[in-house]
């Protein structure tokens, strides 16, 4: 395993980390379907490779991953760091959602108690909240950390101005900062290098990458014909959206690669991840040991520099406005003098 540093903080974590969504059962069978088994099998497995870093979600399968997570590594709690969002619907009260500091005050005492644990390594506000003032989500986030029921704090799907807004705020009040956020990225989904990377880039906040292979879809296991299966996953929660045509061209591609390799294609699209610099962390969820296994041995896998630019030019976005005036206007006489240099 390799490991880094989380934001700017000394916090080591592995560049692989375990994303438990799929843990436990409910109203999404496609995603919610690791049984405690399962689940231990795939943990202990990880911890043997390495991976110190755990992620969850109060929201997934009505808590049951939590509680899940929890018990499997009660005995390593002083080795790993877990973390766990909070935001999303996790009761029928019309308080039981969002940002409020009611419901993080509420939600974090209740995660604490289906994790087993007393402190909180990473805990993350899972989307935006337009409803609640900025102000009082971050206060809030602020009392969990200095209580001690929360060490670290971080953001996930939010957009760059407001997370820019947010650690100024953060600053400016002495309140504790977003070390990380955890956002989409993938090979199909690089919509967070127009404004989010150059922010995180400038912050020095981290990034966690939560579907890295575009809900499987970039593990090649999918062709034109079998997506509508009612047992894959894509079939009950085709949640990101993709130009699938386009995306199997991008999966052909992968393919090609991972021959040359004798690796997968979601290895070389993990790989292509990490090697981003960027990414701190790629968060892998799986439904099986066997896919677990597949996809750490990415961290071993190195695509060479005409490999990475071929997925790079296949991949990459179009330029908005402004970032294609600012390229476009670029001093050509100034660029090349520090391309000699």
């Amino acid at each position: 395993m390799k490991y880094t540093l989380l934001g700017n903080t000394g916090l080591v974590v592995s560049k692989l980390a375990f994303g438990t969504m799929t843990f436990g059962s409910g109203n999404i069978p496609s995603v919610y379907k690791v049984n405690q088994n399962d689940a231990k099998a795939m943990v202990d497995r990880a911890l043997a490779l390495g991976i110190n870093f755990f992620d969850t979600a109060d929201a997934y399968a009505d808590g049951q991953s939590e509680i899940m997570l929890g018990k499997l590594l009660k005995e390593h709690r002083h080795e790993v760091i877990i973390s766990t969002k909070v935001g999303m619907r996790i009761g029928r009260g019309l308080i039981q959602t969002g940002l409020s500091r009611k419901h993080l005050m509420d939600s974090c005492e209740a995660s604490l108690k289906r994790l087993g644990t007393d402190t909180i390594d990473l805990y993350i506000v899972h989307k935006t909240d337009p409803l609640t003032p900025l102000e009082e989500t971050l206060e809030a986030l602020n009392d969990l950390v200095r209580s001690g029921k929360v060490r670290y704090i971080g953001y996930s799907n939010w957009p760059a101005w407001m997370a820019a807004k947010a650690l100024q705020m953060q600053k400016d009040h002495g309140w504790a900062q977003f070390i990380t956020s955890q956002m989409y990225y993938s090979l199909v989904g690089r919509d967070i290098e127009h404004e989010v990377a150059p922010f995180l880039k400038a912050s020095g906040v981290g990034l966690m990458v939560w579907s890295p292979l575009a809900s499987g879809f970039l593990s090649g296991k999918y062709n034109r014909d079998n997506l509508t299966n009612p047992n894959n996953r894509l079939s009950g929660f085709d949640f990101i959206p993709l130009n699938k045509e386009w995306g199997f061209q991008v999966v052909d591609k992968l393919r090609e690669i991972a021959d040359s390799h004798g690796a997968s294609p979601a290895q070389v699209s993990l790989s292509w991840l990490l090697a981003q610099s960027h990414v701190s962390t790629v968060l892998l969820g799986s439904s099986n040991i066997k896919q677990l296994e597949d996809n750490l041995k990415a961290v071993n896998l190195s695509l060479c520099s005409e490999e990475l630019t071929v997925l790079d030019d296949l991949t990459r976005p179009a330029a908005l406005y402004p970032n294609w005036f600012t390229e476009a206007l670029l001093d050509p006489q100034v660029m090349e003098a520090i391309r000699q240099k």
